[in-house]
């Protein structure tokens, strides 16, 4: 919806922090699904980063380091075959913690 000025606001951008415990005997094949999301994920026109990363105390443990233009990139990211893959294995090979983050302070 336009502003008072006659033009779409600025759309903030959009941090997912998730972190994922593998569930016993599964860290590999989530490690193998995590990787294989990447370049899909990256791809997305929205978006403008996601990492992965492994806890260096807890070698089953996972960080996704997500970073999109905007809720609708959010939004659109939800809505692709490789997050509703994900969305159906992952309750099976983790427990996950997930954050949607606004800015306050970013560079």
């Amino acid at each position: 919806m336009p502003n008072a000025e006659g033009t779409e606001p600025m759309s903030n951008p959009v941090k997912i922090v998730a972190i994922l415990a593998a569930r016993p005997g599964k860290a590999e094949e989530l490690r193998a699904l995590l990787s294989s999301m990447a370049p899909l994920c990256r791809a997305e026109a929205g978006n403008l980063r996601w990492d992965i990363w492994q806890d260096q105390a807890v070698p089953g443990r996972f960080v996704l380091d997500e970073l999109y233009v905007s809720d609708a990139a959010v939004a659109a990211h939800r809505q692709t075959p490789h997050f509703l893959d994900y969305i159906s294995r992952i309750n099976d090979l983790a427990e996950r913690n997930s954050q949607l983050l606004d800015p306050v302070d970013v560079v």
